[in-house]
């Protein structure tokens, strides 16, 4: 273990977001231990590193942050160096139907982490905590304007306002205890392993098993969205390069209202499962509008470029076609994780919202 130049504690690391930055700091730092600390529920999914898990600088620890003990035992057993916080409940449906998961994971996981990484490192430099957060916490745009690291908080789901406090938390354990923190905000992130209750892997999921593809409202939300493997890319320069105490947005640079997105992979999913033109369009079902949601994303992430150098590496319409073809050719990931309470819930959830 003391051959290892950093000892970085990466949490949620078995989520969609988390297993994409896991693999690639295995890869590029074979001198990092890689600590991958993650509860395994639902969305934590050991197979999206099956290919990774073997590596000698890979190391998993089974933990609810929510256990402060079991985290001050992770940071002493692994001596823990920095870390990179993206574990949190995500999905807006389930923050309604249930903050207090929200609240226990986002707010107090959060400060246990910032209280073991506290007590752990001391004064000691060249250490470093990055909390991973989402635009949601800045509320809702109209139809101008972007989102800057200067936008004032203005979260309007329970998972937007736990995710507005663990910022807040983030910054004040800066500003009170001189914890070496960085910050960074992104938009939607698409790619593979995502689990499919979110928009676009449920869509395909969906299209492909010639099921009702639920769409809120009028469908005229807007989103900017983010290749999960371009935000991979970005954490890895804000945590080597980012200037402490500093927040950095990250988009993709990119909007597309719901419906126009939906449409586009039901053409898309015509083409390569060889089915008639307008087949898949056919099964988009409109439902009562999500109580609370907000009208447009839209990131500037010129802050990230101009100090960082950082911009998106795809097109979203590159980054839709590889996303696609891997739901596709990996049709039996889906099935697996999806064999649970998942299909209940959300047939219970859209079954009510026709309009």
């Amino acid at each position: 273990m003391n051959n290892f130049t950093k000892k970085v504690l990466i949490t949620g690391g078995a989520g969609f977001i988390g297993s994409h930055l896991v693999r690639r700091f295995l890869n590029n730092y074979p001198d990092y231990l890689i600590v991958n600390l993650d509860k395994l529920t639902y969305a934590g999914n050991l197979s999206n590193l099956t290919d990774v898990e073997n590596l000698p600088n890979y190391v998993f620890e089974k933990v609810d942050i929510v256990d402060a003990e079991a985290v001050k035992v992770v940071f002493k057993k692994h001596q823990i160096t920095d870390v990179i916080h993206l574990a949190a409940e995500s999905h807006v449906d389930r923050s309604i139907e249930g903050p207090m998961d929200f609240v226990m994971t986002n707010v107090v996981g959060t400060v246990n982490l910032l209280q073991a990484a506290k007590d752990n490192w001391g004064k000691e430099e060249n250490h470093v905590f990055h909390h991973v957060s989402t635009d949601e916490v800045y509320g809702s745009l109209g139809d101008e304007g972007l989102f800057t690291e200067e936008t004032s908080y203005d979260p309007r789901s329970p998972y937007s306002a736990s995710k507005a406090s663990s910022d807040h938390f983030v910054m004040a354990f800066y500003h009170t205890y001189g914890l070496p923190i960085k910050m960074s905000n992104c938009s939607n992130n698409y790619g593979s392993h995502h689990f499919p209750e979110k928009l676009i892997p449920l869509m395909i999921d969906n299209i492909r098993n010639s099921k009702p593809l639920p769409v809120y409202g009028k469908g005229d939300n807007i989103r900017d969205w983010l290749w999960v493997e371009d935000h991979a890319s970005a954490i890895d320069r804000i945590f080597h390069l980012g200037r402490v105490g500093e927040s950095y947005n990250v988009g993709g640079l990119n909007e597309w209202t719901n419906i126009e997105l939906v449409l586009f992979l039901c053409k898309m999913l015509d083409r390569k499962l060889d089915r008639e033109e307008g087949e898949s369009e056919r099964l988009i079902t409109y439902v009562v509008d999500r109580a609370g949601h907000d009208k447009r994303y839209a990131i500037d992430a010129s802050k990230l470029e101009q100090e960082l150098g950082w911009t998106p590496s795809i097109t979203f319409e590159v980054g839709l076609e590889k996303t696609v073809d891997w739901y596709l050719n990996n049709s039996e990931w889906v099935n697996r994780i999806t064999s649970g309470d998942y299909k209940e819930y959300y047939q219970k959830m859209y079954s009510n919202r026709k309009v």
